[in-house]
């Protein structure tokens, strides 16, 4: 898992961003940690935000994770849709793989929330 000055950098799926904005306290210790996400991500966390005001101004939360988008590169796109294919049975979402595989190629931890992943490598299950 990279790691700069011994801190973890993470690869944020996107129920880990809503449970930071609901003030979860299980996802308090990553408060401060720096939030990498797709455009996928952006998209699920802006519908989120506008179907449940207890997150925030849909629009201001929108502008503050479009500053964490990361570009997906073709190959990293091909290989989290060959991952899926090869993972058929636990019925694993576009944007979560899409996450998944561009997390284990920069080397960053993958903070997700979804049973499915608990068990892979570079992942780091929050509920």
């Amino acid at each position: 898992m990279q790691e700069e000055d011994g801190i973890k950098i993470y690869f944020w799926d996107t129920y880990a961003i809503i449970e930071l904005l609901r003030g979860n306290p299980n996802y308090s210790k990553y408060f401060n940690e720096e939030v990498t996400i797709t455009i996928f991500n952006l998209a699920e966390i802006y519908w989120s935000a506008l179907n449940d005001l207890v997150l925030g101004n849909p629009e201001e939360i929108y502008e503050k994770y479009s500053q964490c988008v990361v570009e997906i590169p073709d190959e990293t796109l091909k290989e989290a849709i060959k991952f899926r294919k090869a993972n058929k049975k636990k019925d694993l979402s576009y944007t979560d793989c899409i996450g998944y595989v561009y997390a284990l190629k920069h080397n960053m931890v993958f903070l997700i929330r979804d049973k499915e992943f608990q068990s892979m490598k570079n992942v780091e299950f929050a509920k």
